[in-house]
């Protein structure tokens, strides 16, 4: 996960002066959008969530087929069948502040079918940048901005006492990513 290591971050103001490419995948959850450069994937954006493709224009990326893509979707075909595809095999780019992209690096630790909760970030997320502590609203806005959804796994974050709560894509699409994980989130309202 190139551009999730620590120290490497772009902000959406910076995007690559590199050529972006769409494609479109059919999924369980509706239409997925997805956006790459040349050797990474830029964003995963179900139909209709929250902050869809945020900051990109999407009038000037070329709708066309790359390795990047065909191996996303490759992915996302594995991942929908109920297997445990590895994501770090993926080429990711998400553009954020240095915040949103530790936030992010967090996501990408929480093992397939486990929760963590927003309060477990944002004590990590306070360690790591050696506060005492650290809002849990900016910890919740970063998990909601996250532009690579389903991959960065931010659908495996859960409130106190793990009660299902906010998902850009909407909490019926969570509980069904969770459901697949085979996590019980019937016990969640």
């Amino acid at each position: 996960m190139s551009r999730l290591q620590a120290g490497k971050h772009r902000t959406t103001d910076t995007l690559p002066s590199q050529k972006l490419y769409q494609s479109f995948y059919s999924s369980p959850l509706g239409e997925i959008t997805l956006v790459a450069h040349d050797s990474a994937l830029v964003g995963l954006w179900i139909d209709n969530q929250k902050h869809y493709v945020q900051n990109l224009q999407l009038s000037h990326v070329d709708t066309q087929e790359t390795p990047v893509l065909t191996q996303t979707k490759s992915w996302l075909d594995a991942y929908f069948r109920g297997e445990n595809p590895d994501p770090h095999r993926l080429p990711l780019d998400p553009s954020g502040s240095e915040f949103q992209l530790a936030v992010w690096r967090i996501l990408a630790t929480i093992p397939y079918g486990t929760l963590t909760t927003y309060g477990a970030i944002t004590k990590q997320i306070a360690c790591e940048f050696h506060k005492p502590k650290m809002s849990a609203q900016a910890v919740g806005g970063a998990v909601g901005r996250n532009p690579i959804s389903i991959i960065i796994p931010c659908h495996r974050v859960v409130g106190a006492a793990g009660k299902l709560t906010g998902y850009a894509g909407g909490l019926d699409k969570k509980r069904f990513l969770l459901q697949l994980e085979g996590v019980d989130s019937t016990q969640s309202k």
